[in-house]
């Protein structure tokens, strides 16, 4: 099974690494590919560069092999909407199960997203739930939800795509906008997030002259 977790990543930080580590442990594989966006349509454009967040992505796993960073939407032009992501990967791994982990509130959001219709005929999706997360419950998501979801997420290698799945994973209430605000405040968020990345953004200046 292949299994991607996308973002920002403005900066990276251990709410993006713990949950992600998580997913891995859940599913029993070997690997989970985060995925820096290129060009987000559903946000305002990072302010780290490309190159910044790869850099940061890079040093924040170098030393845990079962998180990998798939920069393909960075090297793709135009916004990187997560349904061409999901083509082009089910392109290169054919039958393989493919999952997509995402948190809830993007699960409540995922309507809204370009040609979301193809994605569940694509992937899987896991959701990454924390205390008081709700599913959606109305409208067409619900009555998605409500076919495709399965209690256990075993299932999910039991066939390429079409399912729903949820874990619980460690609630770290670590926001990137919030680290940046600190960082142009001239405050530290050191324990949010890995050193090295942290030493990163200072050598680049990054974030520290910026308003918010």
């Amino acid at each position: 099974m292949i299994c991607i977790l996308g973002g920002t990543f403005d900066p990276v930080h251990y709410g993006h690494l713990r949950p992600a580590l998580e997913v891995r442990q859940a599913l029993g594989i070997d690997q989970v590919r985060l995925l820096p966006a290129g060009r987000p349509p559903h946000r305002h454009p990072p302010q780290a560069s490309a190159g910044q967040r790869l850099a940061m992505l890079e040093l924040a796993v170098q030393d845990e092999p079962a998180l990998v960073v798939d920069a393909r939407e960075l090297r793709r032009d135009g916004p990187s909407y997560m349904a061409d992501t999901l083509r082009e990967l089910r392109e290169e791994i054919g039958d393989e199960p493919l999952c997509l982990a995402l948190g809830m509130d993007a699960l409540q959001g995922l309507d809204s997203w370009h040609d979301w219709h193809a994605i569940p005929a694509l992937c899987h999706l896991l959701v990454m739930e924390r205390p008081g997360s709700r599913w959606p419950r109305s409208g067409e998501l619900l009555k998605r939800v409500a076919r495709a979801r399965v209690d256990d997420v075993d299932a999910l290698h039991g066939q390429a795509a079409g399912l729903i799945a949820g874990i619980r994973v460690t609630q770290l209430d670590i926001s990137a906008s919030a680290i940046r605000r600190m960082l142009a405040d001239g405050r530290s968020p050191r324990f949010l997030l890995p050193d090295r990345v942290l030493d990163y953004i200072y050598e680049q200046d990054l974030y520290l002259n910026a308003e918010h």
